[in-house]
């Protein structure tokens, strides 16, 4: 700890020098001395100091001055302040110039100046603006001279103030002056060198950029902590590494050589006719002339010569030659671009392409490779990734509160101090900076609910303060309207008229109608709705001009102006009288988009807008610096590859396009360049990448672009991983609202008071007799009663009533949460069998029965007054949805009553009629709740749901499965009704419709009908589509998909007002895209070629059409565009997941204006469109989502005990298994055999050095796989066969060694199991070619099947340790994982169906094709497997978009089907995919927040004190080392030894004697300690002041006895620190004694005459007991 800060400043003078060293020199004499000082953060370089310190005097300006801080009082250090009080601190030793020289100082004061720093920012400015330019042909060299010459200057001087040593605060001690220096030096090398034309070295001179770093302190600090969290992330970076390397040999095994499998022409008679199939196509070239090409596709088809993969058409067959596709850049033949595309994969960059080209040239089947990596392996490494950045984030977050909680009671106490002499100015002024400290500190948590009234008015005082006093008259004067009486009596009553909460509710109206016309605006509009809308704007411009002119009348233009929202209002306002001056102005369509400021005048009157705006304001403020870090980071890239790749784009352009154009995306200018990093940040990079390879080569691009992936990528995560974190805390009931809403509120409340009056004084007289007579018949009903009917039973009757009148007037939020937790069943469910009311027969049962059941049933919820059958053991709660029905009920029972009282002579018969239902009701019951009923339900279910997959589109060439579906439909049908009547017996009608499960259980048997009415008439035929939802029934049969659904549900429910939000912020991006370009995106396009005419033939839609062809020329629009806003929002859903959105944004950037062609790049800052929606419209907004969905996430959580939401309870028992099979121990060891010679082989097998071995022979096998290649030397292919051999035998001799030495449990070990299978293998694979043949085997299977074994280094205690700490979060997280996985599943099931309903039948272009379509439900599957990871769904959704004549034949006739033609439904097409896309996006979300939340759970759980079934476990693993005999008692001896052994927190590391004697722990006979007392010792001493202390040690001891018996027959006889008292008392008495002893000899020699050897003798005693009494001082210490 730090001790309190000095009151003043002191020079730093020689005498502080001299004191310093003295400092130093006694530091050294004492270095057993722990050092408890750490320096404190409020005094860093580069802070200000704080004012409690007091005035900066005028002459300790940039003057020397001893440190304030006493961490740095010994380590020759001073410090210099500059006038803005800044901190800078140098070295008091430079070897040259002391302190004192007065070159020295000088050089000092220029560094500390303020205007020193401000050269140097500006210099680096200018430097960056040229750099950017590149035609600077005259004055550039004179420019870089004069910044080369400031540089060297600004280096000069930091080498003559800092020194040239490599310490602390020396000038090379700090990474960043050693990148000026080098980037310095390097820049005079190369300007007066040959070096010159070396791109490498004109590269570097580009690093300068980064000089802006230190010159900022909150970029430094967030650098730092970004470099601090990259060094975290280097075990998952190893481990991603480790897999992609895997899976790239996994991928060179399966598909080496098969992308260059093409249609090859077989020679024909006529070799010259010209092929209908290369039409249009313009990359064909002669060398592929015989090749099969699609219409207009670049490269030739691929194809297979498996059964599921693609076929070549008549008169081709498939054949391996040619290059592999995109230019050869896409392949698996060698290790390289393997691990190119699996990082393609796992990145998810058009994985599409990839995806087919495999399944076309390989076959279906490895599909399965594609759901592992581009879908599991990339969600797991991505979550690791989120996992550690967020720890990282959690922890710089603690950090940042623990140093603020520790300054700031410094800061109070001397603030105290202050006032309590003069200094009153200063107290105030070190409170502002704490607070600004506080608010503005780099990593705090965000949570700014609360303080937002406090935080206004500092704002509005602070505000005041900057303001001179002149301004305050002007306001007073010109501001402040108080003419005369009348003027106020007129300004009091607009102010009534005008706050009234009914002119609130019409202004938002107003608004929202207001909306409703801004997105009312389409292409191509009429004349009349254009009129409409004008004058509606007209209208509303009006109204919202009178809004703001009232207010300025009511409330002065002073008091206006101080509200932000009136602010805001204003500037709408002036806007809509400037739009109708320049109305006549043409081009202002970027004008006219601010008319989308309007809709955000809705937060005004919505809270939840005002909290996310105002948490995301203050994140930003905070986040500022990381922010333009990230800003720094593009520019610099963008600025690297203009100046790297810029010429050669220029220069080899003829690579890239065969017209030697440059493309759109490109490095040869630097908004191009920005533009490409951008597009690199979004994930979409690898088109470029291929582009970079053409002109640059592949070294240098792949090393650009790893750069701007993998540190842009950081810096982003990082900040995404901020904002969701301040979102995190969002919770809108605790927030406050403003008085414009509860305005509204106050309004709607009238509204519905006076309805509700009205209502009542209209029905009152019809609804008065009624109630009278319903109160007299109630009133006689409880007299006649009472004698029957207990006084529990009627105060818990009262009481039920009383909690009905009470929930009737609660909020409508309470019956969401009642309709939720209906999904919800209680533990015992299964159990519960609830009888309707009404029905049940309790009221004839005697009183004792109904007072017992009333004292045992007592409860404080409200209860049925309906009974449960025998199967029942729970009561009912009363739901608030159940009332209406439940008085109806009431009155019902009381007739009847009365009725069975007036009647004896019924009872009887009533009652065996009861009785009789009674029964069959607990048939019924026993029936459904029997688990064989259950089981067969679900195995219905399963196969009701499966026998969809069948019906697709050859079902009616397959006659005998068509017919067996049908009948098995009518089976499902008949089963499900008869279990629907038999819950309907058992439970009742209500209580089986309350339920939410029942209730979807009885909308599938409704499915099941109409799909049979549907088969049975032709004209309801189309009733036959909707049997997708059949699938939905088995949501309700699985505990596992019900738990996910539940969970589901309550963490997206509450973000539903947040979703709204961002809805709205879309809203406002489709209104600007509507403006912007409403008309735009039509074009003439060739109708031979397929590409858009040039501007130069065709410039305007009237030119089009009169071109004369064969057939007409199409003006033709785009499918997306922003013609209205329901374009523009499916628009903006496809730029918002990376899929055509750049075919949007080149569309939008070659726009011109409405009927004219489009022109390349016309329009090319239409580009910051898409990059503003980008960040703001939906990296924010995800942000805001994610966040409150973690919060709901947390809030559900903690009410279930911190246990995951979205497992069983059966799997927390299985989590905890996986986490027992985690760890190092989870195998029971081996007995070693008495055998010697079987001895030394089991010593052999477990010994570490043969683990290693192994392990190296699994690395070299690896390692021979990499360096394999397609169409390799044979002589390569021998020296891999034989390789291969010589690892199968080293594997089957460690196999056979294991074997001899653990006999049959060889077999007990999961690893052993493993690696046996194996050996099996690889030699089955060895040998099975030469009796089957090589084709009918893979040459790659014997190194796959060997490659396996790469497992071995994720084992637990055999590799790194860092992977199992990374893999155990996903492993405690798989159950959780499995079960989203099962409703994912379900979800593509039901989705597969409906696709193969809709769209089986649509014509195969674009993104539908042979591989991906919905014709057979396998293909339906690999499509919505594409568009789960967000791929290629545009292109699938461009085909369905085919619904014209001119596109499609309506009239197709499909072989085998009565189906006619080959269109799409547009309209359904678009529900379907942004449906999918939604639910998928909330899985894959909840996917990743359980494994990142489970991430730091067990992080939190690491730095907490305390003790977690791990650390007991590994202390028990210690104590078999020290005790292997099982005793249970150690030798206290030992127990140093064995407490230094364990780990962490019951690790005690030497010197530990003392501490272990000071626990006092029990000993037994032969002075050795139980086991448990040394647990329990340690424990206490971990939870020292924690309160579950007690708890744990009881339940921890209670645990070890009982599986101990033993430790209670033993009583200890002493403990360590009695027995180290014993021994020192021992010894002091002995020595006493001898001491005594020789005192006596002593004086029996006195008289005797000593001799020489007398006194050497004597000397020598005299020096033994000085010897002994520092023993005994020793040992005094020690106790």
């Amino acid at each position: 700890m730090a001790s309190p800060e000095p009151r003043g400043l002191v020079p730093f003078t020689r005498e502080s020098l001299e004191l310093m060293k003295q400092h130093i020199a006694k530091k050294r004499s004492e270095e057993h001395q722990e050092e408890d000082l750490k320096p404190n953060t409020d005094l860093e370089v580069g802070k200000e100091l704080p004012f409690v310190y007091g005035n900066l005097p005028q002459g300790m300006v940039s003057e020397p001055l001893e440190d304030v801080d006493p961490y740095y009082k010994d380590k020759n250090t001073f410090m210099v302040l500059n006038k803005e009080r800044t901190i800078f601190r140098f070295n008091a030793r430079w070897f040259t110039f002391s302190p004192f020289s007065s070159i020295r100082r000088t050089v000092i004061k220029i560094l500390v100046h303020p205007f020193f720093q401000m050269l140097i920012l500006i210099s680096v400015l200018i430097d960056c603006i040229f750099m950017v330019m590149t035609d600077l042909s005259n004055w550039e060299p004179v420019l870089q001279n004069t910044l080369l010459g400031i540089y060297t200057f600004e280096i000069l001087v930091k080498l003559i103030a800092r020194g040239i040593w490599a310490g602390s605060f020396y000038f090379f001690g700090d990474p960043w002056d050693w990148l000026d220096f080098s980037v310095t030096l390097f820049e005079h090398i190369t300007r007066y060198s040959s070096l010159n034309f070396i791109p490498i070295f004109r590269i570097i001179r580009n690093l300068r950029i980064l000089k802006i770093i230190p010159l900022n302190q909150g970029m430094k600090s967030f650098a730092g902590i970004l470099i601090h969290c990259l060094r975290k992330l280097t075990g998952v970076t190893i481990l991603t590494l480790f897999f992609l390397s895997v899976f790239s040999l996994i991928g060179m095994g399966l598909f080496m050589g098969n992308l260059k499998h093409k249609c090859l022409r077989w020679p024909q008679e006529n070799e010259t006719e010209a092929l209908h199939n290369r039409t249009g196509n313009p990359y064909y070239i002669r060398e592929t002339e015989s090749f099969y090409y699609l219409e207009g596709e670049r490269y030739a088809l691929l194809c297979g010569n498996r059964t599921d993969a693609g076929q070549c058409p008549e008169g081709y067959v498939c054949v391996k030659a040619g290059t592999n596709p995109d230019d050869g850049y896409t392949s698996f033949d060698s290790f390289g671009w393997a691990l190119l595309a699996l990082f393609r994969l796992m990145t998810q960059d058009y994985p599409e392409a990839l995806y087919h080209q495999i399944l076309y040239a390989s076959g279906k089947v490895y599909m399965v490779f594609f759901v592992v990596t581009s879908f599991w392996f990339a969600f797991c490494m991505v979550s690791l990734f989120l996992g550690i950045i967020a720890m990282s984030y959690e922890e710089e977050k603690q950090i940042t509160a623990e140093n603020a909680k520790k300054t700031e009671p410094k800061f109070q106490q001397t603030s105290k101090e202050l006032q309590e002499g003069n200094g009153a100015t200063e107290t105030k002024t070190a409170q502002i900076e704490m607070k600004e400290r506080s608010s503005a500190s780099g990593i705090l948590s965000l949570n700014v609910v609360g303080d937002d009234a406090v935080r206004r008015k500092e704002e509005l005082k602070i505000s005041r303060k900057g303001c001179s006093l002149c301004w305050y008259r002007f306001a007073k004067t010109f501001l402040i309207w108080n003419c005369c009486p009348c003027w106020s009596k007129l300004k009091e009553f607009i102010h009534m008229v005008i706050m009234d909460p009914f002119i609130d509710l019409f202004l938002t109206i107003c608004i929202i109608l207001n909306i409703y016309f801004l997105a009312l605006e389409y292409y191509p509009m009429s004349e009349e709705t254009n009129n409409v809308l004008s004058t509606g704007n007209l209208v509303f411009i009006g109204i919202f001009t009178a809004e703001m002119i009232f207010k300025i009348i009511a409330m002065h233009p002073y008091g206006y102006f101080q509200v932000g929202w009136n602010i805001f209002d204003s500037l709408i306002v002036f806007h809509g009288l400037g739009e109708l001056y320049l109305i006549n102005v043409h081009g202002l369509s970027l004008f006219r988009s601010f008319r989308v400021l309007r809709i955000f005048k809705l937060g005004k009157y919505w809270p939840t807008f005002k909290i996310l705006m105002l948490t995301l304001r203050n994140s930003l403020v905070t986040l500022k610096d990381l922010v333009l870090l990230l800003v720094t980071f593009v520019f610099f890239s963008a600025v690297v590859g203009l100046k790297l790749f810029g010429l050669s784009y220029k220069e080899c352009v003829c690579n890239i396009d065969k017209d030697c154009h440059l493309p759109r995306w490109h490095m040869y200018d630097f908004l191009h360049s920005g533009l490409n990093v951008f597009r690199i940040l979004c994930g979409e990079w690898i088109e470029t990448l291929w582009d970079c390879f053409k002109v640059a080569g592949e070294f240098s691009c792949i090393s650009f672009y790893m750069m701007v992936i993998l540190i842009g990528n950081l810096m982003i995560l990082y900040l995404f991983v901020a904002l969701v974190s301040s979102f995190s805390s969002f919770n809108t009931t605790t927030t406050e609202e403003d008085d414009e809403a509860k305005n509204l509120q106050r309004a709607v409340a009238r509204i519905k008071k006076g309805t509700s009056y009205v209502l009542s004084r209209i029905l009152c007289k019809k609804q008065s007799a009624p109630k009278e007579t319903l109160d007299k018949v109630n009133d006689v009903h409880v007299k006649e009663n009472i004698s029957d009917h207990t006084l529990s039973e009627l105060s818990n009757i009262q009481d039920c009533f009383s909690d009905k009148e009470k929930s009737r007037g609660t909020e409508k939020n309470t019956m969401t949460e009642n309709e939720s937790r209906s999904l919800i069943p209680s533990p015992s469910v299964s159990e519960s069998v609830p009888i309707a009311s009404g029905e049940s027969d309790i009221e004839n049962l005697d009183n004792k029965e109904i007072q017992s059941k009333s004292r045992d049933g007592s409860s404080k919820e409200k209860v049925k007054q309906s009974s449960s059958s025998e199967c029942s053991t729970v009561d009912i709660p009363i739901s608030e949805d159940e009332e209406m029905v439940y008085d109806h009920e009431k009155s019902k029972h009381l007739k009847s009553d009365y009725r069975q009282r007036s009647l004896p002579g019924q009872i009887s018969r009533g009652s065996k009629k009861g009785k009789v239902w009674q029964n069959i009701r607990k048939t019924c019951c026993k029936i459904v709740e029997n688990s064989c009923f259950k089981c067969f339900i679900g195995l219905v279910t399963l196969l009701s749901t499966g026998a969809l997959a069948f019906e697709d589109i050859y079902i009616d060439q397959k006659k005998t499965i068509k017919i067996l579906l049908e009948y098995a439909d009518m089976i499902f049908t008949y089963i499900f009704i008869l279990e629907m009547l038999l819950k309907w017996m058992a439970y009742g009608l209500k209580a089986y419709f309350s339920n939410g499960w029942y209730k979807l259980d009885f909308m599938v048997v409704i499915v099941f009908c109409l799909s049979l009415i549907g088969k049975s008439r032709e004209e309801l035929k189309p009733l036959i589509s909707i049997k997708f939802l059949r699938a939905l029934r088995v949501l309700s049969q699985f505990e596992r998909m019900k738990v996910v659904v539940r969970a589901l549900i309550k963490t997206t429910l509450p973000t539903l007002n947040v979703f709204l939000v961002c809805l709205m912020i879309w809203l406002a991006f489709s209104i600007i895209g509507v403006n912007l370009f409403a008309g735009m995106f039509y074009e003439c396009i060739d109708p031979i070629s397929g590409e858009r005419f040039p501007v130069s033939e065709v410039t305007n839609k009237n030119q089009c059409e009169s071109l004369v062809f064969n057939e007409s020329v199409p003006w033709e629009n785009a499918n997306l565009n922003f013609d209205n806003v329901g374009n523009g929002f499916l628009s903006l859903l496809q730029v918002a997941t990376f899929n055509g959105w750049i075919t949007i944004m080149n569309s939008a950037v070659d726009s011109t204006d409405v009927n004219m062609q489009p022109k390349f790049e016309n329009n090319i800052y239409m580009y910051y469109y898409f990059i503003s929606f980008i960040v703001i419209g939906l990296f924010l907004p995800l942000s805001m989502l994610i966040g409150v969905i973690i919060a709901n996430f947390n809030r559900h959580k903690i009410k279930q005990g911190g246990s995951n939401i979205f497992v069983t309870v059966k799997q927390k028992e299985q989590c905890h298994a996986v986490k027992n099979l985690m760890s190092e121990d989870s195998q029971k060891p081996v007995p070693r055999p008495r055998n010697k010679f079987q001895g030394f082989i089991f010593d052999l097998v477990t010994s570490q050095v043969f683990n290693a071995i192994v392990t190296v022979l699994i690395c070299l096998q690896a390692i021979t796989a990499v360096i394999q290649s397609d169409e390799q030397s044979p002589k390569m292919d021998t020296a891999h066969y034989w390789t291969e051999f010589t690892f199968v035998m080293l594997y089957t001799g460690e196999c056979v060694l294991k074997l001899i030495s653990f006999h049959c449990n060889y077999f007990t070990i999961a690893w052993n199991i493993f690696d046996f299978m194996v050996v099996i293998f690889s030699i089955t694979g060895l040998f099975l070619p030469l009796m089957a043949g090589h084709y009918l085997v893979p040459p790659s299977l014997v190194q796959l099947i060997l490659l396996t074994r790469v497992v071995h280094i994720l084992r637990p205690g055999k590799g790194p340790k860092v992977f199992h700490h990374l893999l155990l979060p996903l492993m405690l997280s798989l159950p959780a994982l499995l079960n989203f996985s099962l409703l994912i599943f379900l979800v593509m099931f039901v989705y597969a169906i409906f696709g193969m309903y809709n769209f089986a039948y649509v014509k195969k272009e674009a993104g539908i094709n042979d591989v991906s379509n919905f014709e057979t439900f396998g293909s339906s599957m690999l499509c919505l497997f594409q568009v789960t990871i967000f791929a290629g769904w545009d292109g699938m959704l461009n085909a369905i978009f085919n619904s014209k004549w001119s596109d499609c034949d309506p009239d197709k006739i499909n072989p085998g089907t009565q189906v006619r033609g080959d269109c799409g439904n547009p309209t359904v097409g678009i529900f379907y995919f942004v449906s999918y896309i939604l639910i998928s996006w909330l899985i894959i979300v909840n996917m990743y927040i359980v494994v990142v939340m489970e991430f730091l759970t067990i992080s939190s759980k690491k730095k907490s004190k305390t003790l977690s079934e791990d650390d007991f476990r590994k202390f028990f693993q210690v104590w078999k080392r020290f005790d292997p005999d099982k005793t249970q008692y150690i030798d206290s001896s030992k127990l140093s030894d064995f407490v230094a052994a364990l780990n962490p927190p019951l690790f005690m590391a030497k010197p530990n004697k003392g501490q272990l004697i000071a626990m006092d722990l029990p000993m037994a006979a032969g002075d050795r300690i139980h086991c448990l007392d040394i647990l329990l010792a340690l424990a206490k001493r971990v939870m020292d002041k924690d309160v579950k202390l007690e708890k744990v040690l009881s339940e921890l001891e209670s645990g070890l006895l009982l599986a101990d018996p033993f430790k209670i027959t033993y009583e200890p006889i002493t403990t360590t620190l009695r027995r180290k008292q014993e021994a020192v008392s021992a010894t002091i008495i002995q020595r006493a004694y001898k001491s005594y002893r020789l005192r006596q000899s002593d004086k029996t020699m006195s008289d005797i005459p000593m001799t020489d050897g007398d006194r050497e003798v004597q000397a020598a005693k005299e020096e033994a007991c000085f010897d002994k009494a520092e023993e005994k001082s020793a040992i005094r210490s020690q106790i």
